[in-house]
């Protein structure tokens, strides 16, 4: 351990914590901007400066405690008059080139210059002469929008978008005050290798990267007397939306969501975990049928759009292994416009889908191809992050918090425990289990908690007996993570050698879609791992956990599809895939 003095407070620390974290353990808070904790200190901003006071001579050096790593016997002061000045210095030179257009922004209220200069008390214009950029905005995607004269440089788009997500869509250029941050070589980034995860908009501090505001057109729709409004939601949005509305982390907000939807002028209510336990029935069959009849083999998942649109431009080889089957998003937009609209007497295209989702990629997920037009129209209408609909619900004037509960709407609605762990990295992988297990077997599963998949190790392994199947598993979260896995997968094939996995869950965002891309902001492992656990207790409470013991999944295939896979369930929920160039 190491010791030192913080404030005249001894406080003692493992190797390599920085000065910044020591001050935490004090509940001593250090003013930050480019530091976030899903990314290595890139000390950019300066903002974060504490004293080093030397104790042999009583001199102080100026350090910034973000990256600087304690050492025995420091003594750190972490606030005085001159610190403070020196804070304020930063704050003033970075508003000296920032527009002051707060009104405007997407991220007034929630961005974290505006918040440090009101803690500074910077409410008056900066006293260093204001040098705007005038960068034009770069809106080629329909998801992300980037003004790059919000951007302070901060690096964490960039942290994120390379080290995190190894997509490198994001880079510096220029030198010296010619620096600015954008899309890689000079291009949009509709052109560039972005897979429209969102993880810069996540991590930006400012309103320099956002998403597109779609509030207008949702609410013309709902009050359109010619349109039947319908809102379905994913697993996660119910335990992180609660967050926009003071509620603590990982408080679970279902049935809240639901009352919530129908104020704001939505007719009926569907829950997108009722397609989750559909997926798990269509490629869990998709599976077994792999292992016991041959095709291409590891079978990925295919319910994260980030994840499809990255395999698409990095790994064309392996295009075939991916499951067919469409995401709970997708599909529960294809049986909305086509099973129950029979059901309702309506056509599909006087039904307004609009899916409410922990991520940006969702919306080009609804138009990627035709076959998110199976049902003659747009299967999915508008997607909405869970950001987006708060602020329908704040514009609506509606007490959130204080809501009464309801249920979803009947029958696409209702749905299992396994469903809603779809939310959690490992979910999709630990229903999948429950449901091979009895496909393969004709027995249910003895204890449905298949913990090997749960967590943030950034890989997890696992193997499961499917009566005398020895099915090899893998969990994949962060796209950087993937790289490794596909090596080995195409190494053992060059080798010829047995394959190392046979099915594999990946998500492209850390911890899942429990911190996706369009959920509350301040993304950080503590927040995955309470928003996870909400939803880990929502299906521990179900009666029933799994998704092939849904009476109303059940139904469906009774009713409309016949069996897994049939050829009216390969047309409904099940699409293809696209060779993409990185760069277009």
């Amino acid at each position: 351990m190491i010791n030192l003095t913080i404030n005249g407070k001894e406080v003692s620390v493992e190797p390599g914590t920085s000065i910044l974290d020591a001050c935490k353990k004090l509940n001593i808070k250090i003013p930050t901007l480019c530091y976030n904790k899903d990314l290595p200190a890139w000390a950019s901003c300066g903002i974060c400066v504490v004293k080093n006071v030397d104790p042999r001579t009583g001199r102080a050096r100026m350090t910034r405690s973000c990256c600087t790593e304690c050492a025995p016997g420091m003594n750190i002061v972490t606030n005085d008059l001159e610190l403070t000045k020196a804070r304020r210095t930063v704050l003033e030179l970075i508003l000296s080139n920032h527009p002051s257009d707060c009104l405007q922004c997407n991220r007034s209220g929630q961005c974290e210059l505006q918040n440090l200069a009101a803690d500074f008390g910077l409410r008056q214009a900066p006293r260093f002469t204001r040098i705007l950029k005038n960068q034009p905005v770069d809106d080629s995607y329909e998801e992300i929008v980037l003004d790059r004269d919000k951007c302070i440089n901060c690096g964490r788009c960039v942290e994120a978008c390379q080290i995190m997500q190894n997509v490198w869509a994001m880079e510096y250029t220029g030198r010296g005050d010619k620096t600015v941050i954008g899309p890689v070589a000079g291009r949009d980034l509709a052109h560039s290798p972005c897979i429209r995860c969102g993880q810069c908009a996540a991590h930006c501090p400012t309103g320099a990267i956002t998403t597109h505001n779609p509030l207008e057109k949702v609410f013309e729709s709902i009050a359109d007397e010619n349109l039947t409004p319908v809102a379905s939601i994913a697993p996660s949005v119910r335990a992180a939306i609660g967050e926009e509305f003071g509620l603590p982390a990982g408080t679970l907000c279902t049935g809240k969501l639901y009352t919530a939807l129908r104020m704001l002028g939505f007719k009926y209510i569907f829950d997108t975990n009722f397609a989750a336990d559909l997926t798990i029935m269509e490629e869990g069959t998709e599976l077994v049928t792999r292992l016991t009849k041959g095709g291409a083999l590891p079978m990925f998942t295919s319910c994260c759009p980030g994840w499809v649109d990255y395999a698409e431009k990095n790994y064309h080889d392996l295009l075939p292994n991916l499951s067919s089957a469409k995401s709970p998003q997708q599909m529960q937009g294809a049986i909305t416009k086509t099973y129950w609209a029979e059901k309702a007497g309506l056509t599909a295209d006087k039904i307004y889908h609009v899916s409410v989702m922990p991520c940006t990629a969702k919306a080009y997920e609804a138009r990627r191809d035709d076959s998110m037009k199976s049902s003659g129209a747009a299967d999915v209408d508008k997607v909405l992050t869970t950001r987006e609909l708060a602020s329908m619900i704040r514009q609506a004037g509606i007490d959130f918090a204080n809501l009464e509960d309801s249920e979803a709407d009947n029958p696409i609605g209702p749905y299992t425990g396994a469903a809603t762990i779809f939310g959690a990295t490992g979910g999709v992988m630990e229903a999948a289990v429950r449901t091979a297990y009895k496909l393969v077997t004709g027995n249910e599963l003895g204890d449905v908690n298949y913990t090997p998949v749960r967590g943030l190790e950034g890989v997890k392994k696992a193997e499961v007996d499917l009566n005398g199947i020895k099915v090899k598993l893998a969990v994949v979260h962060q796209m950087s993570n993937i790289e490794p896995v596909v090596e080995e997968i195409r190494k053992a094939a060059a080798e010829g050698k047995e394959r190392p996995y046979d099915f594999i869950e990946v998500m492209a965002c850390r911890g899942g879609c429990v911190t996706g891309g369009g959920q509350p902001y301040g993304h950080s492992d503590d927040l995955r791992v309470k928003r996870a656990a909400a939803l880990y207790t929502d299906d521990a409470t179900h009666e029933i956990r799994c998704s092939h013991q849904n009476p109303l999944i059940t139904q469906i295939y009774k009713e409309y599809f016949g069996e897994p896979n049939s050829e009216k369930a390969h047309h409904l929920l099940h699409t293809h895939y696209t060779k993409r160039e990185l760069y277009t």
